[in-house]
């Protein structure tokens, strides 16, 4: 699929870079055909069709993008390299640039030297060469003259040029020249001796994730917390389009968090280990497996707890019923709870461990309307559907790991509209798939972006959950153009009249009704899993992002949907002409950042169904770095969707 996928992105540039429009399109037909239909996959509820959400590294302003904290390197015959994570994990590379898990390979005794002096108290020094030693502390030394005289290898202006203190730093046995150096941002090299750095984080797994803190939404990427070696958490957004790393964010949830962690410990008098409150419900738990709960916003609170508990690693309070809630527990013993549950806001837990794994469980996530539950946990990604509404028995869990890395859980989400189910595993990142309780209830949304909103005449839906073999629209048939266990796609009929839509459908589970209101348009950017847009340079077909930016006066190319109806009129279900595409009716705006655009053209898009492709047109001067693109059809707001300008 990936290989089909790349080779049509090629042809398409190609064609777009021979003025070859009408080729160009239908080529883009293909690949969003294509890429509609395998976006979710043919997902079964223990085999998920996971997907990874953006990389492993970290821009931070340094020379090369950083990574996690790197507690030793060192070289491997040949050239390659083997480091130790700081969460225990080895990894070796023979390229530089492909990495396995090594297990339990023990890291090599480092090369280690004994000069008259160091240049910094407690360094660590290693052997080059006869006369050449290396030396790691707050800075990477050099000694031309067995450690008489140190020269500092990556001061700049009293900071380091590797942006922390080293751990560790090691030579290569067969270039003098060439190091290594482990520091708290990643894994750095040097081939000439110190005088300039490379970082090696770019596909390094060494993302210390520990917290999903949002899902992608609008022009908001997904946001996530990682440790520090402080203990603290960093907050850190992979922002749409953005592609290179990610970014420092500004989440004040977390800082919101440890104030009232701080407050409580002092109030209860117990070692606060996290918080969660909705309104005038707040539940604590603390290192020792102690919960508490109030519903005054804190003035009295009651308490629970259990023999043998372990520290209560995260709580999620249920938004329609604060009442209801669960824990995720690190089990102090074998076979101790690791889930619990309650439905009297906290006047007691019940045990929901059944048959999970031992080991720490640091994330829990649920779905109030099926009942269903997952944890994230040091065995990995487990679901259970269990009760939320009344007391019942504790039911099997289900492992959903199957085709994500190795390794512990640290946390798991829903999206806002239940449909995306988010996993941070430790080192490697964020991974996505289609929450596997969507098919006990399936869902009506637009395909561009996966939002619940109003219908619109020749509009794209997308009935996630179900596999659809026919469908209806206010009575009329409604065109069926792909159909996955996980997802099925519809189209509007353009004849489609009134103020609301009955869609009907016939699916696995059986014959499935939805209601939604109809408008005359019902606009949408088209957007990739993470919120990257679809805005392609008119010229070049090239899509925009952070490596390819929009410049002042380039023409850019939207793909949405939802514009509703166009003349000429065209047949529901058919691909729109590759010349002369039937323009859209509705009145459009654009705007880049509140300043007008013009709007050069606004058509079915050639060769695709149901898309329409709208041309703007950039000022000729424009400020550089991130905007925000909004698209209006008859009054009606689009989804607003981030755009990057180069100078």
């Amino acid at each position: 699929m990936k290989e089909l996928v790349d080779h049509l992105r090629v042809e398409w540039t190609q064609d777009m870079g021979r003025s070859d429009t009408a080729q160009a399109f239908a080529r883009l037909g293909a690949l969003f055909s294509i890429l509609a239909i395998a976006a979710l996959g043919q997902s079964q509820p223990t085999r998920l069709d996971w997907r990874r959400l953006g990389n492993s590294s970290q821009v931070t302003g340094l020379a090369s993008a950083a990574g996690g904290p790197v507690d030793r390197a060192w070289f491997l015959a040949g050239g390659g390299v083997g480091v130790r994570l700081s969460s225990g994990r080895t990894m070796l590379s023979d390229d530089l640039e492909t990495w396995r898990d090594a297990g339990a390979v023990t890291a090599p005794s480092p090369a280690t030297a004994n000069p008259p002096q160091l240049p910094e108290p407690a360094a660590l020094a290693r052997t080059g060469s006869a006369a050449t030693l290396y030396a790691a502390g707050r800075h990477a030394w050099r000694s031309d003259d067995g450690g008489l005289n140190w020269r500092n290898l990556t001061d700049l202006r009293g900071e380091s040029i590797l942006g922390s203190a080293l751990k560790d730093l090691a030579v290569d046995p067969s270039d003098p020249e060439r190091i290594l150096a482990a520091a708290g941002t990643g894994l750095w090299l040097s081939v000439d001796g110190g005088m300039s750095w490379q970082g090696l984080n770019d596909s390094l797994p060494n993302l210390p994730v520990r917290r999903i803190l949002a899902a992608p939404r609008g022009s908001r990427g997904v946001r996530i917390a990682v440790s520090q070696p402080d203990g603290g958490l960093r907050p850190l957004e992979w922002a749409p389009a953005q592609r290179l790393g990610w970014i420092s964010a500004e989440d004040r949830s977390l800082a919101a968090e440890s104030d009232l962690r701080d407050r409580l410990s002092a109030q209860l008098g117990s070692a606060i280990s996290t918080v969660a409150a909705s309104g005038d419900t707040v539940y604590a738990g603390d290192s020792a497996g102690r919960l508490w709960a109030s519903v005054d916003s804190g003035r009295n609170f009651r308490s629970f707890a259990l023999p043998d508990l372990g520290r209560v690693e995260r709580i999620w309070i249920d938004p329609a019923d604060r009442s209801v809630a669960l824990a995720a527990i690190a089990s102090a013993t074998p076979g101790g709870a690791r889930v619990l549950r309650t439905l009297n806001a906290g006047t007691y837990w019940d045990d929901l461990t059944s048959n999970l794994p031992d080991g720490p469980a640091y994330g829990v996530a649920a779905d109030r309307a099926t009942g269903a539950i997952y944890v994230a946990s040091a065995a990995g990604l487990f679901l259970t559907y269990g009760d939320l509404r009344a007391p019942a028995s504790s039911t099997q869990w289900q492992p959903l790991s199957a085709g994500l890395p190795a390794g512990p859980v640290r946390d798991v989400r829903i999206d806002d509209a239940g449909n995306l189910l988010l996993a941070a595993v430790d080192d490697y990142g964020i991974y996505t798939a289609l929450a596997p309780h969507r098919t006990r209830a399936p869902q009506v949304v637009h395909s561009a972006d996966y939002a619940s909103r109003a219908a619109a005449p020749g509009a794209l839906l997308s009935v996630v959950g179900a596999r659809v073999s026919s469908a209806t629209a206010n009575n009329s048939p409604s065109t069926v153009l792909s159909a996955g266990d996980a997802e099925s796609q519809i189209q509007v009929p353009f004849e489609a009249s009134g103020d609301s839509l009955q869609v009907v459908v016939n699916a696995a589970q059986g014959r499935l009704v939805f209601g939604l209101p109809l408008q005359t348009t019902a606009p949408a950017v088209l957007v990739d899993r993470d919120g990257s847009p679809m805005l392609i340079d008119a010229d070049s077909g090239v899509q925009l992002d952070i490596m390819h930016p929009s410049r002042a006066g380039m023409r850019v190319q939207i793909l949405m949907s939802g514009l509703g109806r166009v003349r000429p009129e065209w047949p529901t279900g058919l691909p729109a002409p590759l010349e002369d595409a039937p323009k859209v009716t509705a009145p459009l705006r654009a705007s880049l950042d509140g300043i007008p655009l013009e709007i050069a053209r606004a058509t079915l898009a050639p060769g695709y169904i149901g898309y329409y492709l709208v041309e703007v047109v950039l000022p000729e001067v424009l400020n550089s770095g991130a905007s925000e693109l909004l698209v209006e059809a008859s009054g009606v707001p689009a989804n607003r969707v981030r755009v990057y300008v180069g100078q």
